[in-house]
């Protein structure tokens, strides 16, 4: 195998920073392949995974062929690292929104809310998400696995701090992938000329999911 490219250099740099204290500045060289990915983007929402060629995917982003095979390899890496710099983001974003606040109800009100504010912000980016969600394989597959359950646990703690805090009693996974099946299809049916914006509609889908599992924990705790 031949010497990692220049995205998997900048994605291998952006990890260490994010683990590390000190941030590395982002450079030519990510936002060049910021831009490449929207494009990819684009073009996936558009054509689909299967209907995208690597042609198309130079075109939109300027770039030329021979430099996308070379820096990319294929268009299952453009989609994985599409996949990747999304769900780091939520990720990330998520942590430093999290950090210094304690009350149980507002940190799931702010996962409410990062989650919504993303997926709103970059629709075309969530499409390509669920409608490709089963292409990637092996490696990529595993890595954005990993991602994905460290998501997952971070809302499954802050419903069992919730549970603790309040003295509640309900199921975890059946509340945590409620939560998620309100939030996830947003993309679908939202509509900017006519529906509210995500900070509004974060509040309002808080406000019943909290009801819901605050009520209902109370009232199986007691027997009602």
């Amino acid at each position: 195998m031949g010497s990692p490219s220049t995205a998997t250099r900048i994605s291998g740099r952006r990890q260490r920073s994010s683990s590390g204290h000190t941030p590395v500045p982002a450079t030519r060289f990510d936002r060049r392949l910021k831009e490449i990915l929207a494009h990819a983007t684009d073009v996936f929402c558009k054509k689909g995974y299967e209907g995208a060629s690597m042609r198309d995917l130079s075109r939109a982003s300027g770039m030329s062929l021979a430099g996308m095979y070379y820096y990319f390899e294929s268009k299952e890496r453009l989609l994985f690292l599409i996949q990747k710099h999304t769900f780091s983001t939520i990720v990330q974003r998520l942590k430093a929104r999290l950090e210094g606040v304690d009350d149980a109800e507002q940190r799931v009100r702010i996962f409410i809310l990062n989650h919504l504010e993303y997926f709103l912000a970059n629709q075309q980016a969530m499409k390509v998400l669920s409608h490709e969600a089963e292409v990637l394989k092996n490696g990529f597959a595993s890595e954005l696995a990993a991602i994905k359950r460290e998501y997952y646990r971070i809302c499954v703690g802050l419903l069992d701090d919730l549970k603790g805090e309040r003295d509640l009693q309900f199921t975890t996974r059946i509340a945590v992938l409620s939560l998620f099946g309100m939030m996830n299809w947003i993309y679908t049916w939202h509509n900017p000329r006519v529906d509210a914006d995500a900070d509004a509609i974060a509040r309002e889908m808080g406000d019943i999911f909290l009801r819901g599992v605050m009520t209902g924990g109370k009232s199986r705790r007691d027997g009602r």
